[in-house]
């Protein structure tokens, strides 16, 4: 594997690095997606990446997007992760767009892709279930086909930012007496249709991010599903191996660490920088050492995909190792600054200045928070039976 990088894409990382850098809208720079309480907030960045056309690397050049090889793709990643600059929403661009232009009519992808790009159309992901999480196929939303439309009645949880969306994308099922997987279909659902109700749920950190979705007799168009019904399962699969693979966030886990060793070097034990003691270096050292072994395995996973094949169950693997790692670093970070870390429970968006250094603000909501990451897209024991399944045959 050649990690060395051509004149011409170390020219196209300058070209980005100072893009980045001198584009940041003020109203976000150095926040991340906690800071965050409004619509606007969100989209500042989308915004200006669209009127660049950096917003869809991912994206073919035909539906919108970059045209960027892989190398591209990364050294992006790279940039915007040393930046730190906001991450843009997945929802849209990362997984449903995708599945719009890989299995979408073409009505499908003229009415929904241009304003996916834009981001005029804000989309939450309807997925999850009570009882249905990581058994996703055991999903019980109903969806009754009647002429034209279906009749959809059930509920999603866990709905990521559903108080600021436009549409969510739905699994939904349709032929209760067949095999779980067989019976599922993908619909495009409005999120102002009649019948639609949106409760929060408010998390330990205070934070207004998740919400329960409520559809009580909600009409949905027909021509808003996605390919065959009862074929949803397969489009759900090829959208979670693209959501699984950006959830490794390898480049912004290492620019985390680097904040993590900066803390370490603040902090001090009986007059010792904390990252100089035997014990807590050690923590800090076994870190890196498997972050950068993750970093090999998403390298050795852009190669194979530059030579025209993709993911599959190496998503899995980036998935599993790379939220332990972003685990981790929260749970070091909460090690190393100590007391600072207990008044976790201000409200969320409290203006009142916490005690202790600036770098102890928000971190025990954040180790919190990352909580779900080992059971967001598919829970880390079902991906460790993908693995087992798919690669060692078992």
């Amino acid at each position: 594997m050649d990690l060395s990088f051509s004149p011409q894409e170390e020219a196209f990382r300058a070209e980005v690095r100072d893009f980045v850098r001198n584009n940041v809208p003020e109203s976000v720079k150095g926040k991340t997606r906690r800071d965050f309480t409004s619509r606007e907030d969100f989209q500042a960045w989308h915004k200006v990446l669209y009127k660049k056309g950096w917003i869809a690397p991912l994206w073919p050049a035909e539906y919108g997007g970059t045209g960027w090889t892989v190398t591209q793709r990364y050294i992006f990643n790279q940039e915007c992760a040393e930046a730190e600059v906001p991450q843009v929403l997945p929802f849209g661009i990362a997984m449903c767009g995708p599945v719009i232009y890989t299995y979408g009519n073409e009505a499908q992808k003229k009415r929904f892709l241009p304003r996916i790009l834009s981001g005029e159309d804000w989309w939450c992901q309807g997925y999850s279930e009570p009882g249905s999480g990581s058994d996703l196929a055991s999903l019980k939303t109903r969806a009754v086909r009647e002429g034209d439309h279906y009749i959809v009645n059930g509920q999603k949880t866990w709905t990521t930012l559903a108080q600021f969306a436009d549409w969510i994308f739905c699994l939904v099922r349709t032929d209760p007496n067949v095999k779980a997987q067989e019976g599922i279909t993908f619909l495009l659902i409005d999120m102002k249709t009649p019948g639609i109700t949106v409760k929060p749920i408010i998390l330990m950190d205070g934070a207004h991010e998740v919400n329960e979705v409520f559809f009580d007799n909600v009409k949905v168009p027909v021509e808003n599903r996605i390919g065959q019904e009862n074929k949803g399962w397969d489009y759900a699969k090829f959208l979670l191996v693209h959501e699984r693979s950006n959830i490794a966030q390898v480049a912004r886990s290492k620019k985390a660490v680097e904040r993590l060793k900066e803390i370490a070097e603040a902090e001090t034990v009986d007059g010792t920088p904390l990252i100089g003691t035997d014990e807590f270096a050690r923590k800090v050292a076994e870190l890196e050492i498997d972050l950068t072994a993750l970093e090999y395995t998403e390298l050795r996973t852009l190669a194979q995909e530059a030579r025209g094949g993709h993911a599959g169950p190496q998503s899995s693997i980036l998935k599993i190792k790379g939220t332990e790692v972003q685990q981790r670093i929260t749970e070091l970070t909460v090690e190393a600054i100590g007391y600072y870390g207990y008044p976790y429970s201000r409200a969320f968006g409290d203006n009142e200045y916490p005690p202790g250094p600036d770098y102890a603000a928000g971190e025990s909501g954040h180790y919190f928070n990352m909580r779900k990451a080992s059971i967001y897209g598919g829970s880390n024991e079902i991906q460790r039976n993908i693995i087992a399944k798919a690669v060692l045959g078992l």
